[in-house]
């Protein structure tokens, strides 16, 4: 450590092992004050909140139902609209679990899960993907990899299995229900994103439910759409696809699925929207880009 010298502002390294507790002095070369440096006191260690999730998803729609469950089963949670969010609130905030799309913009959440496993501070962080599964009569196995997820919910079973899978993964008791209820109510309101019984009541108006989504909400769906096709037939040919970017011939490989997924796409997404960019595309050369990095 480094100590300055009150009276001549002499800079003198120290080395904290010889320091001790009650402190220890030290005669200044240059100006020969007696200086008394104590041993800096050991910062507190970090540790993970077992009652808060992370969730990161790009559609605000799934992350207010995987909120309000959460939120009725006494978790606390945190939200992240893309990876890189996501990455920085899950280092800051230590959620015990985080609940990742595995689609999400900037860093896909496999990637999120691979990254941060590698650090000290969320090494043992839970997580779970969350895969979109944009045709879900044509997967009938699980992925290749979770990519050192601990577990994995296709998005139309979200509301069937999350709650078990977290609590599993919390390592919850019953009977703890009523406490951790109690200890949650006592948190800072900030802490808590769900949304409020009146935000609740107005989503649920006719009028809310009939609007409209404006024209940029329109083109974010397109993107995530063709983000979900790209990670899905990743997700569940991993090698092939890895193989295939080595080689520079993902197009080639991949043929098939890529033109059954823009078919999809096509199918979903209005000519007037498509005419704003080549989503699809983008979302193919942006995934390849990433792994690239990464292989």
């Amino acid at each position: 450590m480094v100590v300055i010298c009150p009276k001549c502002k002499t800079k003198l390294k120290v080395d904290e092992e010889k320091l001790k507790v009650e402190g220890t002095r030290f005669r200044c070369p240059k100006c020969s004050t007696i200086l008394l440096v104590k041993k800096p006191a050991a910062l507190p260690k970090k540790v993970m909140d077992k009652n808060k999730v992370l969730i990161a998803h790009s559609n605000p729609s799934i992350i207010d139902e995987v909120n309000l469950l959460l939120a009725e089963n006494g978790y606390l949670t945190i939200t992240a609209s893309d990876g890189i969010d996501a990455m920085v609130k899950a280092i800051k905030e230590l959620p015990f679990l985080t609940i990742v799309e595995v689609a999400l913009p900037k860093i896909y959440g496999f990637e999120i899960c691979k990254r941060l496993k590698l650090r000290p501070e969320t090494k043992e962080m839970k997580f779970i993907l969350l895969s979109s599964i944009y045709d879900k009569r044509r997967y009938k196995r699980e992925p290749e990899s979770l990519y050192d997820a601990d577990d994995y919910i296709e998005e139309h079973m979200i509301s069937e299995v999350l709650i078990g899978k977290v609590n599993a993964l919390r390592g919850f008791r019953p009977e703890e229900k009523e406490e951790k209820g109690k200890k949650i109510e006592k948190q800072p309101e900030e802490h808590v994103t769900g949304k409020t019984g009146h935000e609740i009541e107005t989503q649920m108006r006719p009028e809310a439910i009939t609007l409209k989504p404006p024209a940029d909400e329109k083109a974010e769906r397109a993107k995530r759409l063709a983000r979900a096709i790209i990670s899905d037939i990743y997700l569940y040919n991993s090698t092939k696809v890895d193989e295939s970017i080595r080689n520079n011939n993902f197009y080639s490989v991949f043929a098939s699925e890529i033109k059954e997924g823009v078919k999809l796409f096509e199918s979903r997404i209005l000519p007037e929207v498509r005419k704003q960019g080549d989503f699809f595309r983008d979302a193919i050369e942006n995934f390849i880009a990433s792994k690239k990095k990464n292989l």
